[in-house]
């Protein structure tokens, strides 16, 4: 007999992260995860923490942290929203700004959780091709719509837009929120923070997750101005208002005030990008500029695939997405000068093969 209450169940393709191999012995590229330790304050911070604090619920405006974001930012604690990473931070903005019957937009090769919550939230939606060289084209986003987001540097594709790009956008939509996901930012882009004074409608996301190496503390966080802070902390209090745990508020202001230690990592990263990128294209392979901490990389005259799937027997993991227009492309995480050296190495075995 058929159980009718099974049909009032929620039925969604929900986002699938990459690949987490109970093998602690693989160097794992396939997460943008940071491959250097949080900064040594942050880690003091946690080490020193009074657990007997965690009986009694965090200060559900996370006020200490909101501070240390807005100063090295540059704007008020009031432009600032946080919460359990910037996939939540996400969600809730899709949530509190984006209700209009026309569809919200986006890249057509971009973040993959975006559909998923508009699928899950209700939000119409449409999507704008990337070029063939898999650039955003600004003039698309003209059209009339529901809200704009925009990953700068986008995902999987590592590209990044300046200052320019994302003024044009705004200019096109003065009438939708829109929203810069900027998650890679910090490993060589240009922040639209600074342009919140000058939109009222525009909010940029972050996280603590890849350039601060927080990612299992999740850390999320957005600027913007007062009225679009405002909604999202309503909405936000209207099903949870203590977001961020004490612990979190705490080492994630410790990790934002070490500013020579997020500076180090991040041109760490940076330079091993480089290198790497260099050596990828000397073994005939395309990698785009990217400004995030990973590549995304294709050879012509290879099936990617099985590199992907030899790369794991040799317990190296990267990310394959077999999804068209890039079925043939590889995301490689940037890992430290050691674990990029032994991907190579393993990399140039398989060629030889």
């Amino acid at each position: 007999m058929e159980q009718s209450w099974k049909n009032n169940l929620r039925k969604i393709k929900p986002y699938v992260p990459g690949e987490q191999s109970k093998d602690k012995n693989i160097i794992k590229l396939n997460a943008n995860e940071n491959p250097y330790p949080p900064s040594p304050k942050a880690v003091e911070v946690i080490r020193a923490f009074d657990t007997d604090n965690l009986r009694f619920y965090p200060k559900a405006d996370a006020m200490p942290l909101k501070e240390a974001i807005a100063d090295f930012y540059g704007v008020k604690a009031s432009n600032v929203f946080v919460g359990n990473g910037s996939d939540d931070v996400l969600a809730v903005a899709f949530q509190a700004l984006f209700n209009s019957d026309l569809p919200i937009v986006y890249p057509d090769l971009t973040y993959s959780f975006y559909p998923v919550w508009c699928d899950l939230f209700n939000i119409p939606y449409k999507t704008y091709p990337v070029g063939e060289d898999f650039r955003i084209n600004v003039e698309d986003y003209a059209e009339k719509n529901g809200g704009v987001v925009i990953p700068n540097p986008n995902a999987p594709t590592s590209l990044g837009e300046g200052p320019d790009f994302v003024k044009r956008l705004m200019d096109l939509n003065p009438d939708s929120v829109v929203i810069i996901d900027e998650a890679y930012n910090d490993f060589g882009g240009v922040t639209s923070a600074p342009l919140i004074g000058t939109y009222e409608n525009l909010l940029v996301t972050g996280t603590f997750s890849k350039s601060r190496s927080l990612a299992g503390l999740r850390i999320g966080f957005a600027i913007g101005s007062e009225t679009l802070i405002g909604v999202l902390e309503a909405v936000k209090n209207s099903y949870n208002s203590y977001t961020v745990d004490s612990l979190s508020v705490e080492a994630g202001r410790a990790s934002i005030l070490d500013r020579e230690y997020f500076t180090e990592c991040c041109n760490k990263i940076i330079n091993t990008r480089q290198r790497v990128t260099q050596e990828m294209r000397a073994l005939g392979f395309t990698v785009l500029d990217s400004q995030a901490n990973f590549i995304f990389a294709t050879k012509d005259d290879m099936r990617v695939k099985d590199m992907f799937e030899y790369l794991k027997t040799r317990k190296v993991y990267i990310r394959y997405f077999n999804l068209p227009r890039i079925d043939n492309y590889v995301r490689i995480t940037i890992g430290t000068d050691e674990e990029m050296d032994a991907f190579l190495r393993e990399l140039k075995e398989y060629m030889e093969v």
